[in-house]
């Protein structure tokens, strides 16, 4: 039988949208306030699906606590009350848009996961704005 289990997370992170092969001006153009050169801040909240078969000898898709615990280390240490453009080695080439931050967040799940588990992850970077991947 396949299931699917899910856990929440959330962190705290600035960051700027911002093209540095840009003007300021075209960057304001496309990213508008998201642009501010002094950076901005939101309260990202995540959902991580793991989906695959129930093991028959413990009853569990995924124990948990292993998910909880590689959330915290990959992706809570990593970007909660970070400047994402600053801090982030993966961002220092890579626009950190909340598209992009969701798709890091599943490259770092995914190479701690078992390939036998499909993942998705949802991130809301506003509680109306969010983005999945896979989609």
């Amino acid at each position: 039988m396949r299931i699917s289990v899910f856990r929440k997370a959330h962190f705290n992170a600035a960051h700027r949208l911002y093209r540095p092969d840009w003007t300021d001006e075209r960057n304001k153009a496309v990213f508008g306030l998201c642009s501010n050169e002094h950076y901005h801040g939101h309260n990202y909240e995540m959902e991580v699906k793991v989906t695959g078969e129930i093991d028959q000898e413990t009853g569990y898709l995924i124990d948990l606590k292993i998910l909880k615990d590689l959330i915290k280390e990959h992706v809570e240490d990593a970007f909660d009350h970070k400047n994402l453009n600053v801090q982030v080695p993966e961002f220092k080439n890579l626009n950190p848009t909340a598209e992009n931050i969701c798709y890091v967040i599943w490259q770092k799940l995914r190479a701690h996961l078992d390939d036998k588990y499909e993942l998705s992850i949802r991130l809301y970077e506003t509680p109306r704005n969010f983005v999945e991947y896979p989609a």
